[in-house]
């Protein structure tokens, strides 16, 4: 499963890494956007197999974040 941004905005933290277990609701990374911190979940149960973003990177909607296989 693809973790996208949904809302322009800058990682700010990535709270996985690759090879960690998450539960569905998981908070895997949070994004600054609108100058509001913004959590995302995991939409699945799985494990993390890669990272694609970055903290400090600037990502648009649709940007990979990271995959949960």
């Amino acid at each position: 499963m693809e973790i996208k941004s949904r809302v322009p905005g800058k990682i700010i933290e990535i709270k996985v890494k690759v090879g960690d277990a998450v539960k569905t609701k998981d908070i895997v990374a949070v994004m600054e956007a609108m100058k509001m911190k913004q959590p995302i979940p995991s939409p699945v149960d799985g494990v993390v197999k890669e990272i694609k973003a970055s903290v400090g990177e600037r990502l648009n909607p649709g940007s990979l974040i990271m995959i949960v296989e």
